[in-house]
């Protein structure tokens, strides 16, 4: 059964989607976030993906004030990125409730920081964040590209250890135009080993259920949820 992950993204203490990673089209879903995950929650979900932007643009963790106000308050399984630099904010994020922390750019900019987490807390709660604009990995909020293409950067860490790994096509993100399920299928083909949370573009259960039947293992989505184009109780045949 896939895992379903809803996504909390957050700004100014707020949740809300952007739209291709842009922080110029951003829309408020909600002034709380607890509000929300308590709403996840009480419809059975049991994960959930919380993206602090402002700390990705930062590149330093920012709202963790609100993740702590989250895992307090629920019991949701957490992971938690955006920002994260230093072993400092990794710290902080793990004494603020995240189970699982997630790099993207560290893991492109600064591989031996990222390895080290890796040695200390073990690959459980170290998620590689891989996400992909025009065939190489994104970095620093999606505001750059690197040179790196995906299938040799994830390969790389999944023989370092690393074994969960979230896969955004950038161009699907927020769009509601279905997730990049060829991209998907060629990473679970290509890279042995891999524990795939698929992101971006999903606009129905049918969707999830494409994902699902493909072998996809987990899904993050967030705007199709606040869109109301998915129900929640529509999720409980997956939970």
């Amino acid at each position: 059964m896939i895992e379903i992950v809803p996504a909390i993204d957050i700004i100014g203490g707020k949740c809300v989607r952007l739209v291709q990673g842009d922080y110029d089209r951003k829309t408020i879903y909600n002034e709380d976030p607890l509000e929300v995950a308590k709403t996840f929650e009480d419809n059975g979900i049991t994960r959930l993906h919380v993206v602090d932007l402002d700390g990705a643009k930062a590149s330093h963790i920012v709202n963790y004030k609100v993740l702590e106000r989250i895992a307090a308050k629920t019991s949701l399984t957490i992971d938690f990125g955006g920002g994260l630099k230093t072993d400092e904010d990794v710290k902080i994020a793990f004494e603020s409730g995240a189970t699982m922390v997630t790099g993207g750019s560290i893991a492109v900019k600064s591989r031996e920081i990222f390895m080290s987490w890796i040695d200390k807390y073990g690959p459980d709660r170290i998620i590689l964040g891989a996400d992909v604009k025009d065939k190489k990995i994104a970095v620093s909020g999606w505001q750059e590209s690197s040179e790196y293409e995906l299938f040799p950067f994830v390969s790389e860490y999944l023989k370092a250890g690393i074994t969960k790994v979230i896969t955004t096509d950038i161009s699907r993100d927020g769009m509601l135009q279905g997730p990049s399920l060829d991209l998907y299928r060629e990473m679970l083909v290509s890279l042995e080993g891999l524990y795939l949370i698929a992101s971006g573009g999903v606009s129905s259960v049918s969707d999830i259920e494409i994902l699902q039947e493909n072998g996809i293992q987990s899904v993050i989505f967030g705007r199709a949820i606040y869109e109301g184009c998915i129900d929640l109780k529509d999720l409980r045949r997956f939970l």
